[in-house]
């Protein structure tokens, strides 16, 4: 079974910057999708950013230029770092993994950002 564990959550300053890491075990295979999603107060889960198995990035439009995914294989962790944070940056931080037809998720990461 593949089990996430995301870390690096807490309260910044609007305009701070934030560093998420989602390490993942039980991983066996060298193809797959990692991303991070977000759960704002009183709203659905929405895409952040994702990086396949080739590198390949996407970002949501509301977090491009400030937002950068990575991945080390070799520690198959993933991260988030996130500058320039703003208000509705707000959000529970999920990780997930994604392999042929089966989805994993981490429990999540409060992110606050607030003065």
């Amino acid at each position: 079974q593949v089990q996430l564990v995301e870390s690096g959550g807490g309260l910044v300053q609007p305009g701070g910057s934030l560093r998420l890491s989602c390490a993942a075990s039980g991983i066996f295979s060298r193809i797959y999708t990692m991303g991070w999603y977000r759960q704002p107060p009183g709203n659905g889960r929405e895409l952040v950013a994702l990086i396949t198995s080739g590198g390949i990035t996407n970002y949501s439009d509301s977090v491009k230029g400030r937002f950068t995914i990575s991945r080390d294989n070799a520690k198959n962790t993933v991260y988030l770092q996130m500058n320039s944070l703003k208000l509705e940056d707000t959000a529970v931080y999920y990780c997930n993994f994604q392999r042929a037809l089966l989805s994993y998720w981490g429990q999540g990461t409060q992110v606050t950002v607030s003065s």
